[in-house]
């Protein structure tokens, strides 16, 4: 069975990321798309590694490197943290790898960091998004009314989550949805 994989991200790779998040394809669904330099992506990259709030992996799939996913936020107190991802290859968008990305990562959040809430943000224009998280048992939990200023207009947020008890009574079921 051909898998994801979830490869840490290391300075090596910088410039393919830049590249990815730089694209307009990737740009368009995050909350700013101000070109970002090399100096700046070095400078993201210094943070994050040293940062025990976040975590940034490359999502390998046939090994190849396809795109980015991310928790940030990551608060022992609350138990939760947000999560991210986008595929830089546009090429295999709508093949699945989607599913594959959120299964692993759901996977990682409640079973090694033993987390109790995992969340994400995303823009009330991108359903086909919204509806994946769903499929996979989030919940919409928020409306963030004018959240992002971008392009010259307001957009609206949708703010999901997911249960750790959630998790547990659906990952069987999405495990099969997902490596059908």
């Amino acid at each position: 069975m051909n898998d994801i994989k979830l490869v840490s991200l290391s300075e090596e790779h910088l410039e393919m990321v830049r590249n990815w998040r730089n694209s307009d394809e990737v740009s368009y669904y995050m909350y700013t798309d101000k070109k970002i330099t090399k100096k700046q992506q070095v400078e993201w990259f210094k943070n994050v590694k040293q940062s025990e709030s976040c975590k940034y992996w490359l999502i390998e799939f046939n090994g190849n490197y396809l795109g980015l996913a991310s928790l940030t936020d990551i608060n022992k107190t609350l138990s939760s943290c947000y999560w991210a991802f986008y595929l830089g290859e546009s090429s295999i968008r709508g093949a699945g790898i989607g599913g594959k990305v959120e299964f692993n990562v759901l996977k990682y959040v409640f079973e090694e960091l033993n987390l109790n809430k995992l969340r994400c943000e995303v823009f009330e224009f991108n359903d086909k998004v919204i509806r994946m998280h769903e499929k996979y048992g989030f919940r919409r939990e928020a409306f963030y009314r004018e959240h992002c200023f971008k392009n010259n207009q307001w957009h609206n947020v949708v703010g999901l989550a997911l249960l750790k008890r959630e998790w547990l009574l659906l990952k069987n079921i999405i495990h099969e949805q997902v490596y059908k």
